[in-house]
């Protein structure tokens, strides 16, 4: 015990810079989500609260709605993240050996998309997948194509909105792997050329193992913004047509600012908190490895 003490009181200054943040993410997260989970266990109406205790996850698992909504976050995630890391790998490889003023322009410029509204890219997409005027179906009928109601069909409501976070998202993931190239040591490229590596050749036997805790780490942050998808889905299909673009963040936010069930709606979200940190933990099982050079 005194030992202990004697510890705490070594590192007092310490704690003491640490204490401000620590409030901070107590304030904006541990309370939240205990506060949540307690909720999950009530029926909680505005002026009523009554326990019910697990009655709200029984009702969730036996709505059809929700099974929807996790196999449309599920296919949005496959759909996304894979593109997502394609892209940036080769976005990355193509504008690495540039000077560094013109690489820092496509960094830039492709990283903008992610500092922009999402509402205001969901306006514009909503412009272009639009059934009479839109860019779409306008080059579309160039082409002598048939004019489709893309967000309004339910076999491409979902992957029009794929579309979108492809073309629109990767920036950061760029950025990242670009400055995780930057500081892999060149004289293994070296010695893979001297044993008469290709480009190709070097490119998939050291730069992409050596990128490994970068791609894990976009990967796992990937995975999590993709179960969170909210916007785009809220502002461009309300969830339809029947069904078919509801996620698991827009059911959340359907059962508590639409039906007022806000203590199904917690129940709803501490299962994909569940979800969500079970995927992190199996992707770090999986595919964390040290990596040395």
């Amino acid at each position: 015990m005194q030992t202990a003490l004697r510890t705490l009181y070594k590192g007092r200054w310490g704690y003491a810079f640490i204490a401000p943040s620590f409030a901070l993410f107590a304030l904006f997260f541990l309370v939240p989500v205990v506060w949540g989970a307690y909720l999950s266990l009530l029926d909680y109406q505005v002026f009523r609260q009554t326990f019910v205790g697990l009655r709200n996850y029984r009702e969730i698992f036996q709505n059809r709605v929700f099974w929807l909504a996790l196999r449309n976050t599920a296919l949005y995630t496959l759909g996304i993240v894979p593109l997502w890391l394609g892209k940036a790998l080769i976005i990355s490889a193509l504008i690495f050996p540039l000077a560094k003023p013109i690489q820092t322009f496509f960094k830039g410029a492709f990283y903008l998309p992610h500092v922009t509204s999402s509402v205001i890219t969901s306006m514009v997409w909503l412009w272009i997948f639009n059934p009479p005027f839109g860019l779409l179906n306008y080059f579309m009928d160039l082409l002598g194509l048939p004019p489709h109601a893309w967000l309004g069909d339910v076999r491409t409501a979902l992957p029009a909105i794929i579309f979108m976070q492809v073309v629109m998202g990767g920036g950061s993931s760029i950025v990242m792997i670009t400055a995780a190239m930057g500081s892999i040591p060149y004289h293994l490229y070296e010695a893979a050329y001297l044993d008469g590596a290709t480009r190709t050749q070097a490119f998939f036997r050291v730069t992409i193992p050596l990128l490994r805790p970068t791609l894990l780490y976009l990967l796992v942050t990937g995975t999590i913004s993709s179960f969170q998808v909210f916007t785009n889905v809220y502002m461009m299909t309300q969830g339809g047509p029947q069904f078919s673009t509801v996620t698991l963040v827009y059911l959340i936010y359907d059962t508590a600012f639409k039906q007022f069930k806000f203590g199904l709606a917690s129940a709803q979200a501490v299962v994909l908190f569940a979800i969500v940190f079970t995927l992190a933990i199996v992707q770090f099982k999986l595919l964390g490895q040290e990596v040395e050079y």
